[in-house]
């Protein structure tokens, strides 16, 4: 199947593959605005999800709570997202990838909504929960859709940058939180944080104007559905556990390290909140830049090169963050290698979930994959939350962090095929 064949009418005749935007200049305007509808719901998506971290001091003050517990939401919320992402795959190959999306972002924008009217932590947690499950939702349907509108050659860069927004929708939240902080008072501005929330709900009446379903998905699914269980057939068998291992170590390490960076700045670097703005600032920054230059350099050399030495960066960078004595200005340096290393591997992740598998079962595939990771990796919140008990924050973080690392080098060493540009399957 040629590269036209494969994206039939959303992407022109190839191009030189010499830019990091050839992606997007070969795109015609539908292609382009379903990037923009994937990448902006990625982008609300991980403001969303990020507003919980950045307030969960203030939470556990308000609600009357601990560490302990708020992580044990934040696992919940990831886990309730692999549930979601599973179930979305797999309904986006029966009903459409561009109607899944659309009530994916209903569901984790109504989630955020009811986060700012909870009274205790049983609310507040099964409010998470319905955020929970459109977040996970999204990010497996977004994906999907891009990458069967896009070349095999630019299919890297092209998640690089979807994968990017989700550092833009942090800056977002950051931005929000700090106007919260600075316009409420601490018991109200969680509330309002989680009311603006509620806002990428808008996004639905862009998608259902501009955005077409991809002609491979809709061919596929006037053909044959897949059944739910068919990712694990034995033909499939092999890229599930592969896709799962993977995102079991990239999940992991996300949010062992993310969720509680801010909290770790407060409570060991003492730094306040408002005064944690540039730290966080130049964490955000730095995860753009690695996955934007994450996914041109699976294109470039190749997905396995990207997940082992990304993998290996990434173990060094959070063991000299959180164990050797650093002043303030060399911490905020060292946010700079932290973000990017912890995160370039996830536009090869998404690149390469999506070639493991047919049109047919892409939906199902990648959903059950990514958020397999997700439901494994979301349990490294709690854990390094309920470690603290026994430990330093910096130890409980640092020793999640490295095991998730292990489990991305080990599988990509050891059982990865490599799939760059590798032409999607119907």
């Amino acid at each position: 199947m040629s590269d036209a064949t494969e994206v039939k009418g959303m992407v022109a005749a190839d191009a030189p593959d010499t830019s990091l935007l050839d992606f997007y200049r070969t795109m015609n305007v539908k292609g382009r605005r379903t990037f923009w509808a994937a990448a902006g719901g990625w982008t609300l998506d991980g403001m969303d999800f990020m507003l919980f971290p950045l307030a969960i001091g203030t939470l556990a003050t308000a609600l009357h709570s601990d560490m302990k517990t708020m992580g044990g939401i934040v696992s919940v919320t990831v886990l309730c997202s692999a549930v979601g992402g599973w179930l979305s795959g797999y309904l986006s190959d029966r009903i459409g990838r561009v109607r899944t999306m659309q009530i994916t972002i209903l569901l984790f924008s109504l989630g955020s909504l009811l986060s700012a009217f909870a009274q205790d932590v049983t609310q507040l947690t099964l409010a998470r929960m319905v955020l929970g499950v459109g977040f996970g939702g999204e990010a497996a349907v977004a994906a999907v859709v891009l990458s069967e509108v896009v070349a095999a050659k630019y299919r890297g860069r092209a998640m690089g940058f979807y994968q990017s927004s989700y550092a833009v929708g942090w800056g977002l939240a950051l931005l929000v939180q700090a106007l919260a902080v600075t316009l409420f008072s601490l018991d109200m501005s969680w509330r309002v944080m989680f009311g603006v929330g509620a806002l990428p709900a808008l996004l639905i009446f862009f998608i259902r104007r501009n955005v077409e379903e991809p002609a491979i998905s809709r061919e596929a699914r006037e053909k044959e559905t897949a059944s739910f269980i068919e990712v694990f057939s034995p033909s499939n068998i092999r890229a599930t556990v592969t896709g799962s291992l993977l995102t079991i170590g990239a999940q992991g390490g996300f949010y062992a390290l993310m969720t509680w960076v801010p909290q770790f700045l407060r409570s060991e670097r003492k730094i306040t909140i408002l005064a944690s703005t540039p730290y966080l600032m130049a964490l955000i920054f730095s995860c753009w830049v690695g996955y934007v230059s994450g996914g041109w350099l699976s294109d470039r050399f190749g997905r396995r090169p990207v997940f082992l030495f990304f993998s290996a960066a990434a173990a060094a960078a959070v063991y000299v963050y959180t164990h050797v004595p650093l002043s303030d200005p060399q911490v905020l340096m060292l946010s700079f290698p932290l973000g990017y290393f912890a995160v370039g591997y996830y536009s090869a992740l998404m690149a390469c979930l999506n070639e493991m598998f047919s049109t047919r079962t892409r939906g199902a595939g990648v959903g059950f994959t990514y958020n397999a990771g997700r439901a494994v990796g979301g349990l490294f919140p709690y854990a390094v939350g309920a470690m603290t008990a026994m430990t330093t924050l910096s130890n409980a973080i640092s020793i999640f962090a490295l095991i998730s690392y292990g489990i991305v080098f080990l599988t990509a060493l050891l059982i990865l095929r490599e799939t760059r540009g590798v032409a999607l399957r119907n």
